[in-house]
């Protein structure tokens, strides 16, 4: 008998049948209880019965052929009931095998769920941002590297470093904090190939990079100590749906680390006005795609609201006297291609909003890199501990 760990059970609420782990029996019989569970579902669901398998790592031949026999021969008898798949690009395999069913009953579909759950994926994937993005991450290292401590970082940790992008953050832990186990989870294919092929350069083996979706991870419950996600809760147009997923796989005990921005507090003197308008129209931007830049001061209340207690919360500015300003020029000129580029284009904004949107990119960049001037960026650190 397969003894493989999986899930079978119904929500009657939401009228959702869920499927996850590994379902590889040798016969029906082994599955006969889901089996039941599933026809019990059936029973009680008038409408749509949601069969999710966002979680479901593996299904061979014999179990989806049983639960396949379980929907086409409902569809032949009950006219009044359709069945929603609603599926991951994680597992990819799932979408393939359950399109099957609909392409033989028309009252079978399959969603895959994260297909956009969050609008603004593709700005913030462009390849093209990717130098941007380790020069980012290079001036809020300086700041980082002495906050993490505060925040649950040790040497000899288990660490999950959740939407880690194109890998740098991973690697500057794994140098300065030698953490004993490093899991780097982000749901952008190239920016995992840049990392992986960058921890090759480096002669690094031991960082665990993953393929996944944050709101619906495939990684186990109470497994990691830390657990770190910057700059990520702001592009989410569920917040909270991702901090679920961080308390799951936090060990209780263990904290949960975020960072994240209040853009309309970046600043720059001289031209302030220009640059304090820009920045405020930027928030606006976001929010029209949902997303929320204005994120960092409410990091606490997610943090409350999600279960954590013990919760630390404090900001720091990057600005254009960490190291050399012309970085900090270059990050608000890749701001400014992508903002009032793209965005503000799909946006439908006018050629004038434009113009004045670059004049204050372009004068925060003057401000950068003015001999007396000054330019800044807020970002909010905050961390919560899973009470054990």
């Amino acid at each position: 008998m397969s003894t493989a760990p999986f899930l079978a059970e119904f929500d009657s609420n939401s009228q959702e049948f869920f499927l996850a782990g590994v379902i590889r029996p040798h016969s029906v019989d082994e599955i006969g209880s889901s089996l039941c569970i599933f026809r019990n579902a059936i029973d009680d669901v008038r409408g749509v019965l949601y069969i999710n398998i966002k979680r479901l790592v593996q299904m061979n031949n014999t179990a989806f052929q049983a639960f396949a026999r379980v929907v086409l021969d409902t569809c032949r008898t009950r006219t009044d009931l359709r069945f929603v798949v609603v599926t991951s690009s994680v597992v990819g395999w799932t979408e393939r095998m359950f399109k099957h069913l609909g392409s033989l009953e028309p009252r079978v579909t399959v969603e895959v769920y994260d297909a956009g759950f969050y609008p603004g994926q593709s700005f913030v994937e462009d390849p093209s941002f990717i130098p941007i993005l380790r020069t980012q991450t290079k001036m809020t290292w300086r700041h980082e590297r002495t906050i993490l401590p505060r925040h649950g970082m040790r040497p000899g940790i288990a660490m999950a470093d959740i939407c880690c992008g194109i890998g740098d953050f991973a690697m500057l832990v794994k140098k300065e904090f030698r953490p004993s186990r490093i899991v780097a989870l982000d749901h952008s294919r190239a920016s995992l190939a840049y990392a992986r092929d960058m921890a090759a350069s480096f002669d690094v083996a031991d960082i665990e990079y993953t393929f996944g979706d944050a709101s619906e991870m495939l990684l186990e419950d109470n497994q990691f100590d830390l657990v770190t996600c910057r700059h990520s809760l702001q592009i989410f147009n569920r917040p909270d749906v991702l901090l679920k997923e961080l308390f799951r796989i936090c060990k209780p005990g263990g904290r949960v680390y975020i960072t994240n921005e209040k853009n309309s507090h970046c600043l720059g003197e001289p031209r302030s006005q220009s640059i304090q308008w820009t920045y405020n129209e930027v928030a606006k931007l976001f929010s029209h795609f949902e997303m929320d830049v204005e994120l960092g001061p409410k990091s606490r209340r997610y943090l409350t609201d999600a279960g954590f207690d013990n919760i630390l919360v404090e900001s720091f500015m990057v600005t254009n006297l960490d190291g050399d300003p012309q970085d900090f020029a270059d990050v608000i000129s890749a701001w400014e291609n992508v903002y009032a580029g793209e965005m503000a284009v799909r946006r439908g904004d006018s050629s004038d909003f434009i113009e004045r949107f670059r004049l204050g990119f372009r004068d925060h960049i003057f401000a950068a890199l003015h001999p007396k001037g000054y330019a800044g960026w807020p970002i909010w650190a905050a961390s919560g501990r899973k009470p054990s």
